[in-house]
């Protein structure tokens, strides 16, 4: 006990006095304390270097603290100043506790709050009863908050609100660092822009370049678009930004999801993109069509609508009742056409359609109409061996309940269909040549063609139905390039040429 004594003793007489400077009187007054001298009139006190003004003073050398009032001025060092209507000064731990129109003021923020709690060993300032603090152009506010005054470091705590020219950041945690003025966002963060709304709990804001980089799947959200990824790397001025892993955009106007893991935007100009298992998912009431591709393009419209989408390279799409492959494809939401070029290829039940290029016209979330441009090519398998085909300049095929349920051929219109009788036995193949050819298709099968404008036909036998005689000049059969579910959109395919196929079949 002893030992302890004498440390504590000697840590006691360390401790540096309040000396008084000026007053303009001095009192005493018994009733507050025999110990308590009273100062009035431009009162000046210092412990070391640190000074305290005030209009008036009870001092207790014994105890080395005092009550300051009125116009409270503490100089902690040239760049740190503490203001207030009241002071409590201990002197033994250096702490000063500050009431009513309190100012924190040093070269890169001011703080104003209604109490503060200075602490010098640690140059730690808190308050707890709400604090505005004003740094460069930004005003940040909390209910609770921490500064270091070493590091000009502030943690705030509960209800933080930053205004940081156009962007509103609201969190229920924050760092801020008024050196560099980049705010550190540590728990559920709301930053709203003049085009988009960001929700996150992880990352950081930097409020001079408007650069955020955020983590923990946040979340950018505009008019009709929402953007969620793993992190993202956004500007809030010139809306540019990146994001990585799992990112999914919803277009709630256009009933659309675009899938993929690095994404990149320009949301005033309205053109983002993704890529790496890049995925397009088009939902109805019914059913949703899966698409992949190595790329995928958005574009917006002025009313931040999606107007148009651009896929590039390798895409598949699957839905239940069709299926495609081609290299590119466009889709206008304008017209609802979806324009699939450079070797496309769609399947509907049992029918495989090819042709230079093929549009599909979407109305009210259900196929419409098809238009196959140069090359039209249609082919149905009836058993293993046999195929059924027409071929033309252009075909128009017409949906119903989104399947194919009528055909028009136009220009140089060929076919070529195995005849059964009733017990599906084998008639024969008959090839037939016509200026415009209708097709009948049921249950995705074709039940009938007629031939219109000087048809010739030749009927023949079993036995003669081989070979070449069998097959229409084109004829390429693309069924191992046929997505049978969801999953095998991105499985990748080495195209083979149409001799190979062929040569399969003779």
């Amino acid at each position: 006990m002893a030992g302890i004594f004498s440390l504590n003793s000697l840590q006691a007489q360390q401790t540096t006095r309040i000396q008084i400077k000026h007053a303009d009187a001095f009192n005493y007054n018994a009733k507050l304390g025999k110990d308590i001298q009273q100062l009035i009139g431009h009162v000046r006190l210092n412990q070391e270097s640190t000074l305290f003004f005030s209009d008036s003073a009870y001092v207790n050398e014994k105890k080395r603290n005092f009550d300051a009032f009125s116009h409270v001025h503490i100089i902690v060092n040239d760049t740190l100043n503490l203001y207030g209507d009241k002071l409590h000064y201990e002197g033994r731990t250096r702490t000063a506790e500050l009431f009513g129109n309190v100012i924190l003021k040093d070269k890169k923020a001011t703080l104003y709050t209604s109490h503060l709690i200075y602490n010098r060993n640690t140059q730690i300032a808190h308050y707890d009863m709400g604090g505005r603090i004003l740094s460069d152009s930004n005003v940040l506010r909390s209910n609770l908050g921490y500064y270091d005054t070493k590091t000009r470091i502030f943690y705030f705590q509960r209800h933080v609100i930053l205004n940081s020219r156009d962007d509103i950041l609201q969190s229920d945690t924050l760092i801020y660092n008024t050196n560099n003025a980049i705010a550190y966002i540590k728990g559920p963060t709301v930053i709203r822009g003049k085009e988009t709304t960001i929700f996150c709990s992880d990352g950081w804001f930097d409020t001079q370049s408007h650069d955020s980089k955020l983590f923990a799947r946040p979340v950018i959200k505009s008019k009709s678009q929402t953007l969620t990824a793993d992190s993202v790397i956004y500007n809030h001025h010139s809306t540019h930004g990146k994001a990585y892993g799992n990112i999914q955009i919803v277009d709630t106007s256009r009933q659309l999801v675009i899938e993929g893991q690095v994404s990149e935007m320009w949301n005033k100009t309205g053109i983002s993109y993704v890529t790496k298992r890049a995925t397009a998912i088009s939902y109805d009431q019914q059913d949703s069509l899966f698409m992949h591709a190595d790329t995928m393009w958005m574009f917006l419209d002025k009313k931040r609508k999606a107007k148009k989408m651009l896929a590039y390279h390798q895409v598949r799409f699957f839905r239940k009742d069709i299926q495609g492959s081609c290299d590119s494809l466009a889709y206008t939401m304008t017209d609802s056409t979806m324009r699939m070029f450079h070797n496309p290829v769609i399947w509907s039940g049992a029918n495989q359609l090819t042709s230079d290029t093929i549009s599909l016209v979407i109305r009210n979330g259900q196929m419409d109409t098809m238009t196959m441009t140069n090359n039209a090519f249609i082919i149905s398998k009836d058993s293993t061996q046999m195929f059924n085909q027409i071929k033309g300049r252009t075909m128009i095929g017409y949906f119903r309940r989104n399947r194919i349920h009528r055909m028009k051929v136009d220009g140089n219109a060929q076919s070529i269909y195995w005849l059964r009788n009733d017990n599906k036995q084998l008639i024969g193949l008959n090839k037939a040549e016509a200026s415009d050819m209708m097709i009948m298709i049921s249950d995705n099968k074709i039940v009938g063609i007629d031939y219109l404008d000087k048809p010739s036909e030749k009927l023949y036998p079993p036995k003669e139905a081989k070979g070449n005689t069998s097959f229409l000049d084109g004829f390429n059969w693309l069924n191992y390039l046929r997505p049978v579910s969801k999953e095998d959109i991105f499985t990748q395919v080495k195209k083979k040429s149409a001799n190979q196929n062929t040569e399969n079949f003779k």
